[in-house]
């Protein structure tokens, strides 16, 4: 998705910058700092999605969004919760409040591309269950990850590894907290700080670790009451 970012903050153009950088799907082909300079790049750019404060010099956010016949998808990024009404009012894809956390920019962005996705008649949506996947960048790679050979996934500091059938580990730059988000939840849960696990790769559970294919992993102690409810529903 082509993206443009419309803020007077450089702090907040670096953090929207750094974010979309590590997602497969989202290129920031510009960036300026009104709304007057956003309308003139339109003009001449075709723009999927836009990031948007709400707060500008001489023609706030809002009113720039009302000012367009054919406007893009966009997603409010504001310090003021008070304009999320109207900010949904406009038709807004998502509302995220600064300072932003990754995780909340990963699900905003993934509700526009599903949203991107369909408009353009190239969602996943016509593929088998078993072709549903995850990009995610692995070095200087994009890599596509099918869901269903995922077995479960480690996390190590500011990295994931995501440990899928038959092949080697992807080490990706990613938290966690972003996959947990991402991940759909009928399939994955997870069981400790640093794991995630596919619920239907689970072959044994023993007493507080559950194994996959030949390894044990542990469930933490913070865990275990949202595992035991997960594990007794799919009874």
């Amino acid at each position: 998705m082509r993206c443009l970012i419309v803020d007077d903050e450089p702090l907040a153009q670096q953090v929207m910058m750094e974010f979309a950088g590590r997602v497969p799907f989202l290129e920031i082909v510009g960036k300026c700092a009104s709304a007057t300079e956003a309308i003139e790049i339109l003009r001449n750019t075709s723009i999927d999605l836009i990031f948007l404060d709400i707060h500008m010099p001489r023609l706030s956010g809002l009113d720039f969004i009302r000012s367009l016949v054919n406007p893009p998808q966009f997603i409010l990024v504001t310090a003021y919760s008070e304009y999320a009404l109207q900010g949904f009012n406009v038709n807004a894809t998502d509302y995220l409040m600064k300072p932003v956390p990754f995780e909340r920019f990963l699900k905003a962005v993934n509700k526009a591309h599903e949203l991107y996705s369909f408009r353009n008649k190239v969602s996943t949506s016509n593929d088998p269950p078993a072709q549903k996947y995850l990009l995610v960048k692995s070095g200087y790679q994009t890599v596509k990850v099918i869901l269903d050979n995922i077995l479960y996934i480690e996390g190590l500091k500011d990295y994931v590894k995501i440990y899928t059938e038959g092949k080697k580990p992807i080490l990706s730059l990613l938290t966690m907290k972003g996959l947990a988000v991402t991940l759909p939840e009928n399939k994955f849960l997870r069981i400790h700080k640093s794991y995630i696990v596919s619920t239907d790769r689970i072959t044994s559970i023993s007493r507080n670790r559950v194994m996959i294919v030949d390894k044990w992993i542990p469930i933490g102690e913070n865990y275990r009451e949202e595992f035991r409810k997960r594990m007794f529903e799919k009874q």
